[in-house]
């Protein structure tokens, strides 16, 4: 019974995809991953995947990512979006223009860019639910 439940937690474990480009991969192109990925090489282009990207120590990324969720010790320079969030953890530097609704920036990294968060879908919820008192809007005739 127990080897029998053993089995089916190896099964969904297996059924995670993990991809893993290690540090002698020097790659050029578009790439698109299911599942987690973490880069230890040298990517020169696109990475996609709606997962987790795991950017090691010893990794630089040029080029556009998009990921579920960013987590970068290396060195990434581009363009970034993150659908979850982007996580910059010591020595990592991140240059570029990024978009994520959550970033977080250890002490030690470093971050050179421009961040977009969503504040526009904020400010525009907030301004709609702003009640403003009836005499006071002006309407043109």
């Amino acid at each position: 019974m127990w080897a029998k439940k053993e089995r089916g937690q190896q099964a969904e474990q297996d059924s995670e995809n993990f991809t893993l480009l290690g540090k002698s991969v020097d790659f050029k192109g578009i790439v698109m991953f299911d599942g987690t990925v973490r880069v230890d090489g040298h990517v020169e282009g696109e990475i996609y995947t709606t997962g987790t990207l795991i950017v090691g120590e010893h990794a630089v990324i040029e080029g556009i990512v998009s990921a579920g969720v960013l987590m970068n010790s290396g060195k990434i320079n581009g363009t970034i979006t993150a659908i979850e969030k982007i996580h910059i953890l010591k020595p990592g530097v991140l240059v570029g223009d990024i978009r994520t609704p959550v970033i977080a920036i250890e002490e030690g990294s470093h971050f050179h860019g421009m961040c977009d968060m969503g504040a526009h879908h904020w400010s525009a919820e907030r301004a709609l639910s702003v009640d403003v008192p009836h005499g006071l809007i002006a309407s043109a005739h």
